[in-house]
C-alpha cells in the first residue's frame, strides 16, 4: 500500500431538534450521504450521534452544515479536537458531557412553555366546554361570537409561544421536503386553530348553513399542553436513564492529599501525576488508581465490581479510585490518573455503548423512515372518506383527521430499543459488568455453550498448598518450615505457594547453606547443618532418596491433577506437599447455575488431560478440550459454531485474546490482560464466574424490556391510528395518549435499574 493513511476521527455530539425515530433516521441518512463519514449512530435516548469520519476529507463544519440542513442542530464542541492525519483523536464526551447540560436546559425550556401552555389551556377549555351549556350562555356578559373571539386570544399566544416548539422544526422540514413528529403535531393543532380562527374572523367566507359557532381552539390549546407535558416527563425520565455515567464520574472525590518533598498538601484531583504519594484516611474516597506502599485496609469497591463485601488491602495490592476506604490509613502511588483511571475506562465504555445500536433496532428504524409520511397519508384520507363519502360536516372530518396526526407516535419507536440499551449498560456498570456495545448486549441473550478456560478463569490462576503429608516421623510443620526454607529463593510459581502458606501458619523459614537449585525439578541446600532435598520425585530418586512411604499418596494427588512437591532431610523423606491451582469458591455454584438454566459447559485449556479433567469434575463441567495449543483454542470455537451452537468464550489471559474474538460473545475476566479485556464483548471487573451469570441476566432482562418496549410502541400505534381514522377518538384523547406512550416506554425502561443481578 503507498500514500498516507487516514487515520479516524470519533467522537459524540448533541443533536438539537430531534423528537422521534424519523428524526432519527433523517440525521443518519443526511450524515452518512457524507463523503468522509464513516459512522453515524444517532441515538434517541441521549439525543447524541456517534460519528467516525476521515478529518481529510470532511470537517465538522461540514457535518453541522448538512445536519442544519435536514432541520436539526449539531452542537459543536467549544473547543474542536484537533483532527489530523496521523492521530487518531477521540472527543470524549464521556469527560465533558455537553450532552448533559444540553438535557437540562432542554428540559427547563420544556417545564417553562409547558406551564405557560396548561395556564392558558385551562381556561380555554373550561370556557370552550361551559359555553354549550345554556346556563352559562344566560348568565355571560358575552354573546357566543364574544365567547369565541375570548378563545381566539387566549389560544394564539400558546400557538406562538409554546407551539413554536413543533412549528419552526415543522417548517425548516418542509422547506426541504421533510417531516417528523413535529409536522404531525404542527398539521394537527394549526389546521384546528386556524380554521376557527377563519370562523371567528371571517364569517362572511363560510356558506349558508354553516355553525359558525362550532369552533376548535380547545384542541388546539390542550393538545399542545399535553404533548409539551409528555415531553417534559419524557426529558426528565430519560435524563435519569443516562445517569450511569454521570454518577460513575462523580464518585471521584475533588481533592487528594498527596505528599511532595517531604511536606503533605491538598490538591485539585486534575493535578495529580502519575508518581505522586496519596494519602488516604479511613471514610475517604480513593481519589486516582494506584498501588499501596505502606499501611492497609478494607475498601469497598462495590462501585467497579458490584459486590458489597470490603476487600482487604495492604501493600503491593493495586487500588482504584472512586472507591471507598473503610478503615484503616494508607499511603499508596498514583498509577492512572484522568482518562487512565478505571472509572474513566469504565464511563468510556458504558457510553460507548449507550451510543452504539442493537441489530433489533433496525426493524424500527425502517418503519420510521415511512411512518410520518404513511400518517399523513392516513389522516388525509380520512378526511376525504369522512367528508365526501360519509357526508359528514368539514368541521367533523377536520377533527378525526387531526385525531389520525395526534395519535401516531414515532417517539415510542425511536426510544424503545436505546433507552433500554442506556439503562441497562449503566446497571452493568454498577453490577461490574461492562458491555462493550448493544449488539453484544442482545447477543448475549442467545448463546446456548460457554467455553471457559482453566488459569485464571475457572482456577484462581495463582497456585497454593492444598494437601501435606509427613513420614518417618516428621510431622507437617516440620516438612512445611524445611520446604519453605529452600523454596524462599527460589523463584519458581510452586516455591512461592510454599512459601505463602508457611507464612500463613506464622511459620519463619530458616537460614540455608550451599543452596543449589535444578531447574524444572527442585532446589537442594543446608539447613540447621542437615543437608535438604525439596523437589520432583524424579530429584528425590536422583539423589537415592526412597519414595516408597508416599506412593499411594503420590498416585492419589496425581490422579486429582495436583503437583508434588517431596522434601527429604539428611537423606530420608520425610514429607510430600500437593499443589495446585485451586478452584474459584464462586466457580462450583456458578457453573451449576448455569446448567440449571440449560447452557453446555465446556473447559478448554493447554493443561494435561488429567489436570484438566479434575479440574472440571470440581467445577461441575462435564465436557473438556485438554492439552489444547493457545493457537488451537480458537479453532475448537469454530468446531462448535459449525455444530450450530451460539459460543461465549470466557477467559483472562493475553493467548486467550483469539478465541475471545471468535467466539460469538467473548466475555473477559476483569483481572485478565489489556488484550483480552480489548478484545472481549463483555468484561467482568471481579474475577468471579457470578460475573457470567450477572452478564447473561442482564442481557436476557434488556432484551426482554426492548421487545416489550416495542411491542406496546407498534400495538400502540396499530390500534390508536385505525380508531383515530373510524372517528373513536377526540383529538384531545389522542394528545394524552401519545404524550404518555413515549413516557411509558422510557418508564419501563428504568425499570431496569431495580432489577437483581
Amino acid at each position: 500500500m503507498t500514500g498516507t493513511a487516514h487515520h479516524i476521527a470519533a467522537l459524540t455530539l448533541p443533536v438539537e431538534g430531534m423528537t422521534c425515530a424519523s428524526c432519527v433516521a433523517r440525521v443518519e441518512k443526511t450524515l452518512k450521504k457524507i463523503d468522509g463519514v464513516e459512522i453515524a449512530n444517532v441515538n434517541l435516548a441521549t439525543e447524541t450521534v456517534a460519528l467516525s469520519f476521515d478529518p481529510a476529507r470532511t470537517s465538522l463544519d461540514v457535518l453541522a452544515q448538512a445536519v442544519e440542513g435536514a432541520g436539526y442542530k449539531l452542537d459543536l464542541p467549544a473547543n474542536p479536537p484537533e483532527v489530523s492525519l496521523g492521530v487518531d483523536q477521540r472527543q470524549e464526551s464521556g469527560a465533558s458531557h455537553p450532552e448533559e447540560s444540553h438535557q437540562e436546559k432542554y428540559y427547563r425550556q420544556l417545564k417553562r412553555e409547558f406551564l405557560f401552555s396548561l395556564v392558558l389551556a385551562v381556561p380555554i377549555m373550561l370556557i370552550n366546554m361551559l359555553s354549550m351549556t345554556e346556563w352559562f350562555m344566560s348568565v355571560s356578559p358575552l354573546s357566543m361570537d364574544e365567547v369565541n373571539k375570548l378563545l381566539l386570544i387566549l389560544t394564539t399566544p400558546v400557538m406562538i409561544i409554546s407551539g413554536k416548539r413543533f412549528f419552526k422544526p415543522a417548517w425548516k422540514l418542509a422547506r426541504h421536503a421533510g417531516a417528523d413528529m413535529n409536522t404531525l403535531v404542527a398539521v394537527g393543532t394549526g389546521a384546528a386553530y386556524f380554521y376557527s380562527a377563519v370562523i371567528v374572523l371571517f364569517p362572511q367566507w363560510f356558506p349558508t348553513g354553516t355553525n359558525l359557532t362550532d369552533v376548535y381552539f380547545d384542541s388546539s390549546a390542550v393538545i399542545i399542553a399535553l404533548i409539551l407535558m409528555g415531553r417534559m416527563l419524557e426529558a426528565r425520565a430519560k435524563h435519569k436513564a443516562s445517569d450511569s455515567i454521570k454518577l460513575l464520574l462523580g464518585l471521584q472525590p475533588k481533592t487528594a492529599q498527596i505528599i511532595r518533598d517531604n511536606n503533605e498538601m491538598n490538591i485539585p484531583i486534575a493535578d495529580v501525576i502519575v508518581g505522586d504519594v496519596v494519602t488516604v484516611r479511613p471514610g475517604e474516597r480513593i481519589p486516582v488508581d494506584g498501588v499501596i506502599l505502606k499501611g492497609n485496609s478494607s475498601v469497598d469497591e462495590s462501585m467497579v465490581s458490584g459486590e458489597s463485601i470490603p476487600v482487604e488491602k495492604t501493600i503491593g495490592d493495586k487500588v482504584v479510585g472512586g472507591t471507598i476506604n473503610r478503615n484503616g490509613s494508607f499511603e499508596f502511588r498514583a498509577a492512572a490518573v484522568g482518562a487512565d483511571t478505571v472509572i474513566a475506562h469504565i464511563a468510556k465504555l458504558v457510553e460507548e455503548a449507550q451510543g452504539s445500536k442493537a441489530p433489533i433496532q433496525h426493524l424500527a428504524d425502517k418503519i420510521a423512515s415511512v411512518f410520518v409520511p404513511v400518517v399523513m397519508v392516513i389522516a388525509l384520507a380520512a378526511f376525504g372518506v369522512w367528508y365526501f363519502a360519509v357526508g359528514v360536516g368539514f368541521a367533523a372530518a377536520l377533527m378525526n383527521a387531526i385525531a389520525v396526526l395526534v395519535i401516531a407516535c414515532p417517539c415510542a419507536l425511536g426510544l424503545a430499543t436505546p433507552t433500554a440499551i442506556m439503562v441497562g449498560t449503566g446497571k452493568g456498570a454498577s453490577s461490574g459488568v461492562l458491555i462493550k456495545n448493544a449488539e453484544s448486549l442482545e447477543r448475549a441473550h442467545k448463546i446456548n455453550t460457554i467455553v471457559f478456560d482453566k488459569t485464571g478463569t475457572i482456577t484462581s490462576g495463582t497456585p497454593s498448598v492444598t494437601d501435606i503429608e509427613s513420614y518417618n516421623g516428621a510431622n507437617e510443620e516440620t516438612v512445611l518450615r524445611l520446604a519453605a526454607s529452600l523454596e524462599k529463593k527460589s523463584e519458581h510459581p510452586l516455591g512461592e505457594a510454599v512459601v505463602r502458606e508457611a507464612a500463613k501458619r506464622s511459620l519463619v523459614p530458616d537460614e540455608t547453606d550451599s543452596f543449589h537449585s535444578k531447574t524444572g525439578f527442585g532446589v537442594e541446600a543446608v539447613v540447621n547443618g542437615r543437608k535438604a532435598v525439596v523437589g520432583s520425585e524424579k530429584m528425590m530418586r536422583d539423589a537415592s532418596i526412597d519414595v516408597t512411604p508416599a506412593s499411594g499418596a503420590i498416585l492419589r494427588f496425581s490422579e486429582q491433577g495436583k503437583t508434588l512437591i517431596l522434601a527429604a532431610a539428611d537423606g530420608i523423606l520425610i514429607g510430600l506437599i500437593a499443589v495446585a491451582d485451586t478452584i474459584r469458591p464462586s466457580s462450583n455454584k456458578a457453573a451449576g447455575e448455569l446448567k440449571e438454566m440449560g447452557f453446555e459447559l465446556v473447559l478448554l485449556t493447554g493443561d494435561n488431560s488429567r489436570t484438566a479433567h479434575a479440574i472440571a469434575a470440581q467445577a461441575g463441567i462435564d465436557k473438556v478440550f485438554a492439552e489444547v495449543l493457545p493457537q488451537e483454542k480458537a479453532a475448537k470455537i469454530r468446531d462448535l459454531q459449525s455444530q450450530g451452537k451460539i459460543v461465549a468464550m470466557v477467559g483472562d489471559g493475553m493467548n486467550d485474546a483469539p478465541s475471545l474474538a471468535q467466539a460469538d460473545v467473548g466475555i473477559a475476566i476483569g483481572t485478565g490482560t489489556d488484550i483480552a479485556m480489548e478484545t472481549a464483548d463483555i468484561t467482568l471487573m471481579k474475577s468471579d464466574l457470578n460475573g457470567v451469570l450477572r452478564a447473561i441476566r442482564l442481557s436476557r432482562q434488556t432484551m426482554r424490556t426492548i421487545k416489550q418496549n416495542l411491542f406496546w410502541a407498534f400495538i400502540y400505534n396499530i390500534i390508536g391510528i385505525p380508531l383515530a381514522a373510524f372517528g373513536l377518538l377526540n383529538p384531545m384523547f389522542a394528545a394524552g395518549a401519545m404524550a404518555f406512550s413515549s413516557v411509558s416506554v422510557v418508564t419501563n425502561s428504568l425499570r431496569l435499574r431495580g432489577m437483581k443481578l
